[in-house]
């Protein structure tokens, strides 16, 4: 059913539907994981959370509600036997609309904040919502309509399966001003802005502890770690856009220091702006790691 999908990712007439076939396996890359939900048909992959490394394989997936700085690559993939990977993207509003339209009440296992992002095992009915995604491809006056009943199902299935609190959790869904699901999302939105950690606290209604102990238990690092990594992987995939160099990116996405940013990039890289553009370009076709 995906035999007709080309190398590397492919977006399909689903907007939110990319299908990732990899003929050999791809070096290890920092990204950004946006809310998701990844199944792998076929191949392993290999995926940084935090401190974590986590391998998954047929029949896994791996799925995030909140953007997440990470990291991670094809470990296993040949030309006879691709790696294969289905993502949907999805928003906490979409959640939160099905939520209330179903009526679903989740109760949370444990009080404490979860990793935003985590790995488990699909079961049926979520891989017979995929097949049934990929069947609507071939039905051009359907697609929309159709996709968008199967996508919501989709959702329901995640919330009421064994992972529904994982999916819904309360502080990333707080819809008032304050909390570290805004502070999350606010950092997300203007990563360019410098901020300190007291006054981002302060806008939010929390206590400095407060909110440095649960940013860090969803995004597994701190909030200015958490803006730093954003502003090296946004300028990392403005620069491979071939628009600008490595002096521009670096004032695009807020580094008054040119030295400071190449520092940091190469840290997180492992090569200077320029050499690891390349590098990537060789080594990847120039298709950076997806999360699917």
């Amino acid at each position: 059913m995906t035999k007709g999908f080309g190398e590397g990712i492919n977006q399909t007439a689903i907007p939110f539907l990319s299908v990732v076939r990899r003929s050999q396996p791809t070096p290890f890359t920092p990204a950004v994981l946006t809310p998701s939900f990844c199944v792998i048909l076929q191949g392993k992959k290999k995926v940084h959370v935090g401190k974590n490394v986590i391998e998954f394989g047929p029949g896994d997936f791996a799925a995030s509600v909140v953007t997440m700085p990470t990291a991670g690559h094809v470990a296993e993939a040949t030309k006879a036997n691709p790696y294969v990977g289905l993502r949907i993207d999805f928003t906490t509003q979409e959640i939160a609309s099905v939520i209330t339209e179903a009526g679903i009440k989740i109760e949370p296992k444990d009080q404490k904040p979860q990793a935003g992002a985590f790995v488990g095992k699909t079961d049926s009915a979520i891989l017979e919502l995929f097949i049934k995604l990929l069947q609507v491809l071939d039905k051009l006056n359907e697609v929309t309509f159709i996709s968008a009943l199967i996508k919501r199902e989709m959702i329901f299935r995640f919330l009421t399966g064994p992972y529904g609190h994982l999916f819904f959790q309360r502080v990333l869904f707080d819809q008032t001003v304050n909390g570290v699901g805004n502070a999350i999302e606010w950092i997300r939105q203007n990563f360019a802005t410098p901020f300190t950690v007291e006054q981002l606290a302060k806008s939010h209604g929390l206590s400095v502890s407060s909110l440095h102990h649960k940013f860090k238990a969803i995004t597994t690092m701190g909030p200015l770690q958490y803006q730093k990594q954003l502003r090296l992987l946004e300028a990392r995939r403005i620069m491979l856009g071939g628009l600008i160099d490595a002096t521009t990116a670096a004032l695009e996405v807020g580094y008054e220091s040119s030295s400071q940013f190449n520092r940091e990039y190469r840290r997180l890289f492992g090569l200077p702006p320029l050499k690891d553009i390349k590098a990537f370009r060789k080594n990847s076709g120039g298709s950076a790691f997806s999360g699917s």
